[in-house]
């Protein structure tokens, strides 16, 4: 059996999912094996009937302790699981809860554990996948010799799952010992609501150092993503000046984003930055610098003040609405 942990949000399931059914469905082909879904948390029926639509079955844990999503209960529920159905492969994101929780369950399983995973594939009764390493300049082979494994899959690297033959839904009873509810959760601060999330934008706007400032981010960035409906990223070297949040952070060290549109803004187009947003439909591009290796890579560029284009590039799009 190969178990794709769901992570959703706002009563829907994140992109990343189904691009885990995809991966899921390789492996069952090479292996053999059926699919099941495994939806966490608390009031969601409604997700479990749309992740029912690509996997022929899904198993519902609901209960308010998995509301927040906290490592240790998830972990329980998740081991607990692919020892029932003696899954061969558990495949999950490489977000923040994902990379959470995966080690422990492949500690509780004895399992190896592939993290990062860029593509897979099953060689004989071995599974095999690759990952980036050294600023993307070099590509590991890692190989898992004992089941079940472990992988945690980089978002925004394999194609959305279609929907297939609708599968059926069942609810099971998680249980926890104390040791699983000794942190919780407590005070919480979102983003600015409104803005759709990077990892799920279509359109995304990013700004580097060339905007000047923290001020000159949000006086360009921020109003031109919200015209486009966009999700806000940012260099490293932003991030490290302090001017905006690390959540927002493309590249290497941050997320990987593959929008049908990345809009670089000042951005000079390191290889750091480069390797998180290399997969995004059409790059464009606006720098001062003629030789600034974003253009290198960009569909589409414009040699100029970032202070001067953007405003442009915003009347021009106003006239269109």
């Amino acid at each position: 059996m190969i178990v794709v942990v769901a992570e959703h949000a706002g009563g829907k399931l994140r992109k990343s999912t189904l691009e885990l059914v995809t991966v899921a469905r390789r492996l069952a082909s090479g292996l053999k094996s059926e699919i099941t879904g495994l939806v966490m948390g608390s009031d969601v029926s409604p997700v479990a009937d749309e992740l029912a639509r690509f996997v022929p079955k899904v198993v519902v844990a609901q209960d308010p302790e998995l509301a927040e999503m906290r490592a240790e209960p998830l972990t329980t529920v998740i081991t607990g699981l692919c020892k029932q159905v003696e899954a061969r492969a558990v495949l999950v994101a490489a977000s923040r809860s994902g990379l959470s929780y995966s080690p422990r369950v492949a500690l509780r399983l004895d399992a190896p554990l592939l993290e990062d995973v860029t593509s897979v594939e099953v060689e004989g009764d071995q599974l095999v996948a690759t990952r980036f390493s050294y600023l993307s300049r070099v590509t590991e082979t890692v190989r898992a010799l004992t089941w079940p494994v472990v992988m945690s899959v980089k978002p925004n690297l394999f194609p959305v799952a279609q929907a297939g033959t609708p599968g059926l839904a069942e609810q099971m009873r998680p249980s926890w010992g104390e040791s699983d509810l000794r942190v919780q959760v407590g005070e919480k601060q979102t983003g600015q609501g409104g803005r759709v999330a990077l990892e799920e934008a279509d359109v995304v706007v990013a700004g580097g150092r060339g905007l000047g400032s923290a001020e000159g981010f949000a006086a360009l960035v921020e109003p031109l993503a919200d015209q486009l409906s966009a999700g806000v990223a940012s260099t490293r070297a932003v991030v490290d000046a302090g001017w905006r949040t690390y959540a927002e952070q493309v590249g290497q060290t941050g997320k990987t984003v593959a929008p049908k549109l990345y809009l670089a803004l000042g951005v000079s187009g390191a290889v750091q930055h480069l390797s998180g947003m290399n997969r995004s439909t059409i790059v464009a591009a606006i720098n001062k610098d003629a030789d600034a290796p974003i253009f290198k890579v960009a569909d589409y560029g414009i040699v100029g003040d970032v202070h001067a284009v953007v405003p442009a590039l915003r009347a021009a799009l106003k006239e269109l609405e």
